[in-house]
C-alpha cells in the first residue's frame, strides 16, 4: 500500500524504509502543508468524541499535569431499554480545555476511517501493528510529566505548537513488564524546543519525554496525533515458544521428578523447537495468522459492492507456485489458479479498488476474498478514509481526448 503519510514521514525523517524504527531520535518536517489537516482537526476530534459511547481510560483530561477525574467529564445516562451508556460531557470538556486542559482520545484509528486507513498502511510498512492516540490542549498549560513508553512512537504535529523535552533512555530496552524498575529519567537531553503544525518526531522505545506546555501564549492550542508500534522481542518470541510447546506431552507434564532423562528430555525439545521455530518464521506466522482486527461482511441481498479494499493487519503474500498462486494472510492460507494472479495482486494491494468496468473473473475474485475476510465491501464512510491519500484503483477505461 502506497500512502500519502507513510512517504512523508520518510522523507521528513530521513528513513529509507521501516529499519530505522526504533533505532534512534529523530525529527523532520513533512513536506506536504495539506497533510496534516487532512488526518484530523481539533473540531473533527471533538467531532468524534460527541458521538461515541466512551469510557476511561480511553477517554483522559489532564489540567496543570495531573490527571483529571473521570467523573468531571463522563456522563452516564440510561436509555430507554434501562441499558448504562457512557460517554462524554461535551460541556465539561468545553471547559477543561478553556481552562488550559488536554483531552486524551487513545485508539482514534477504531472511529475515524482517516487514521484507520493510516494506521493500517503503517502497520502494512513497519511489520507492527499500528494504533493511534490523539491530544489536543488549550491555552498556556502544563503537559505530561517526563516519562517512557514500552512502545515505538512517531509524533505528528496537526495543529498549533507544543513545546517538548526528549531525553535518552535509562535502561535499554525496558518493557512495561520487566525484571526491574525503569523510574530514574535520564539525564540525557538529546532535544528540547517546540513542534509545530507539520512536525514530525520518533521517540523510541524506552527514552524518556514530556510534551511541556504550548508554544503561543495562553490563546494558542495544540493537536498532535502519536502512532505506537508495539514491536515483537525475545521474550514474545519465547512466549510463542511456549505456546507452540504445548503440542507435546513431554512439556504438559508435571515438572515433579523431572530430573535426569526426564530434564534432558525437556532441554533437547526445548532446543529443537528454538531452532525449528526462528524468530523470522515466528515473526512470517505472527503477521499471516493475525486475523483482520474488524471485516464489513458482503450479503448479497445488499447488491454487489461497488468497490472492495484488502483490511488484513499486516500486507499479504501472494506467491507463484508452478500454475497456482498461494495467499498468506488475515489467518488464511488460499490457493488459486495462476491466471488469478494479477486481479489478487490489484484486490491486495491496499488500495481501494472500484469494480466498475473489471472482467468476470476479478469480480468473483472480489467475492471470494470478501467471504474469507482478506477484504471488504467499499463504503462511503471507508472510502474517505483513503481520498487524497491513497490512489485507487479503476477498471474503466478514460475516453481519449478526441473522444
Amino acid at each position: 500500500m502506497e500512502h500519502r503519510l507513510v512517504a512523508h514521514i520518510e522523507k521528513a525523517l530521513g528513513w529509507d524504509g521501516p529499519g530505522s524504527v526504533g533505532a534512534a531520535f529523530a525529527r523532520g518536517r513533512l513536506t506536504d502543508p495539506d497533510l496534516p489537516a487532512r488526518l484530523l482537526t481539533p473540531h473533527r476530534l471533538l467531532d468524534l468524541i460527541k458521538r461515541r459511547h466512551l469510557a476511561n481510560p480511553q477517554l483522559r483530561c489532564y489540567a496543570e499535569g495531573d490527571e483529571v477525574h473521570p467523573s468531571l467529564f463522563l456522563s452516564s445516562s440510561v436509555n430507554r431499554r434501562r441499558q448504562a451508556v457512557s460517554q462524554a460531557d461535551m460541556a465539561a470538556l468545553g471547559r477543561i480545555l478553556n481552562q488550559g486542559g488536554t483531552v486524551v482520545l487513545d485508539h482514534l484509528d477504531f472511529f475515524d476511517p482517516t487514521l484507520e486507513v493510516a494506521c493500517r498502511a503503517l502497520g502494512w510498512w513497519s511489520g507492527e501493528l499500528t494504533s493511534a492516540n490523539a491530544y489536543l490542549a488549550v491555552g498556556d498549560t502544563d503537559g505530561f510529566h517526563l516519562h517512557w513508553d514500552d512502545h515505538e512512537v512517531i509524533a505528528v504535529q496537526l495543529a498549533g505548537e507544543k513545546s517538548w523535552e526528549v531525553r535518552g533512555p535509562s535502561r535499554l530496552a525496558p518493557m512495561y513488564r520487566d525484571a526491574e524498575r525503569n523510574r530514574t529519567p535520564s539525564e540525557e537531553v538529546l532535544w528540547k524546543g517546540t513542534m509545530r503544525a507539520g512536525d514530525v518526531m520518533h521517540i523510541p522505545r524506552g527514552f524518556w519525554h514530556t510534551a511541556t506546555r504550548l508554544g503561543s501564549g495562553s490563546d494558542g492550542h495544540s493537536l498532535h496525533v502519536t502512532f505506537g508500534f508495539t514491536k515483537r522481542n525475545g521474550v514474545t518470541w519465547a512466549n510463542f515458544l511456549s505456546d507452540v510447546a504445548r503440542a507435546d506431552e513431554a512439556f504438559r507434564r508435571d515438572l515433579e521428578g523431572a530430573e535426569g532423562t526426564a530434564h534432558k528430555v525437556l532441554t533437547d525439545k526445548l532446543s529443537s523447537l528454538a531452532a525449528s521455530y526462528s524468530p523470522e518464521r515466528y515473526l512470517d506466522e505472527l503477521r499471516s495468522n493475525t486475523p483482520p482486527a474488524r471485516h464489513m461482511p458482503y450479503v448479497t441481498a445488499f447488491g454487489r459492492p461497488e468497490g472492495v479494499v484488502a483490511v488484513t493487519e499486516f500486507a499479504p503474500s501472494i506467491v507463484r507456485a508452478g500454475d497456482t498462486v498461494q495467499v498468506c494472510g488475515g489467518g488464511k492460507r488460499l490457493t488459486f489458479h495462476e491466471r488469478a494472479d494479477p486481479g489478487l495482486r490489484a484486490l491486495l494491494s491496499g488500495h481501494p479498488v472500484y469494480l466498475d468496468g473489471a472482467d468476470e473473473d476479478t469480480i468473483t475474485l472480489a467475492d471470494l476474498l470478501i467471504t474469507e475476510g482478506l477484504c471488504e465491501p467499499l463504503t462511503e464512510m471507508s472510502s474517505s478514509g483513503y481520498t487524497g491519500l491513497v490512489t485507487a484503483v479503476t477498471y474503466l477505461k478514460r475516453p481519449s481526448a478526441s473522444g
